[in-house]
């Protein structure tokens, strides 16, 4: 599958992510009588995924479960890939403006909840940012990366935002050349879907990853927490920050520290704000968001990093978004947490300061 996250990092199944999984059984703890620790994964969305559950007797083993988290992923990948053509989405994307075309409902979910986040980011994330990654050289069709002049820039800002999408009926309609690009939100999609899978077999305990994006419920075999680290916006390696036990929540983290290129001694992001076309140039290195929804979790995290560490600090207090937040100081990094994602981590809220001479940037 070639649906790709272009602002997390990749990480392996076990072993600590760009926010990482720690703390996995090997087994069954000899007191959870009549239960044991599986575990699967495997190749998705230019990255990985995994699965760990705790299995009871009655419970599902492996070969049950895994066919149904890869249709999962499978559909995702033919509805909303923007890195193969013959995708719903990107069939979509070659059409001229003034053209609709049938979508099935999940595209259309999060088409509509595209526009949500643009409204209440007043634009600066945007679903229909193809056009610009391609021109920087950060999406699917992008050939090198570069910094366009001002007439490419203002060129490919007519083919970008949201009010040219409309929904007529089960269609998805354009009135001006836009690309619609869901990797921002796709992996969270898969994410809770693949969740609500596994608890319709009746798994209680569980987490699931897809490309960096997490959703844990529930407790390991032994009865202890499933246990999250979140790493340090290293470039030379992989440090864990904290730690937080989870349970019921999806976690997501966008960072803007290991997708970019240098140029004439200036650092650009693939993180792009909308409405200027351009890559972000803020402090803010990355943003951790806790949610009941790992969809909701992918596309905030992405929203608040875009808007930067004092615009994001504000969203998230006044829609009561639970964030984590890395901003850049000197050679160093201020970490800090808002009430709610401490409320939900067992952290507290007071800035710490984190010395990392190693960090480019």
């Amino acid at each position: 599958m070639n649906l790709r996250k272009l602002d997390l990092l990749r990480g392996c199944a076990f072993g600590l992510l760009s926010v990482g999984l720690a703390g996995c059984d090997s087994g069954a703890d000899p007191r959870a009588q009549g239960s044991r620790l599986e575990s699967f994964g495997g190749p998705t969305m230019g990255s990985s995924y995994s699965v760990s559950y705790v299995r009871r007797a009655d419970q599902p083993g492996v070969a049950a479960v895994q066919p149904e988290v890869q249709a999962i992923l499978a559909e995702v990948d033919r509805q909303m890939s923007t890195w193969r053509s013959d995708s719903d989405i990107e069939r979509f994307n070659a059409l001229p403006a003034d053209s609709c075309q049938a979508m099935p409902e999940p595209v259309l979910q999060l088409v509509r909840l595209g526009e949500q986040l643009s409204q209440t980011s007043e634009g600066r994330y945007d679903l229909t940012v193809e056009p610009l990654l391609n021109l920087w050289g950060f999406g699917p069709q992008s050939r090198t990366e570069q910094v366009p002049d001002a007439d490419q820039l203002a060129q490919a800002r007519r083919r970008v935002g949201h009010q040219h999408l409309r929904i007529e009926d089960q269609r998805l309609c354009k009135d001006a050349a836009v690309e619609v690009d869901f990797n921002s939100i796709a992996a969270g999609y898969a994410v809770d879907r693949i969740s609500a899978r596994i608890q319709a077999l009746g798994i209680k305990d569980y987490l699931v990853e897809a490309t960096g994006e997490l959703k844990a419920v529930g407790k390991k075999a032994d009865g202890s927490p499933w246990l999250i680290g979140l790493e340090q916006p290293r470039d030379d390696q992989r440090i864990a920050q904290r730690v937080i036990a989870l349970d019921g929540y999806g976690v997501s983290t966008s960072g803007d520290y290991r997708k970019y290129f240098l140029r004439d001694g200036h650092r650009y992001s693939h993180t792009l704000d909308a409405l200027t076309g351009a890559p972000v140039e803020q402090a803010l290195a990355s943003v951790t968001v806790m949610h009941p929804s790992a969809l909701m979790a992918d596309g905030l995290s992405t929203l608040l990093l875009i808007l930067g560490p004092e615009r994001g600090w504000d969203y998230a207090e006044q829609h009561h978004v639970a964030a984590f937040f890395v901003i850049r100081d000197g050679k160093g990094f201020i970490i800090r947490s808002n009430r709610a994602f401490d409320q939900l981590s067992g952290g507290d809220a007071v800035p710490t300061k984190l010395a990392n001479d190693a960090t480019k940037g």
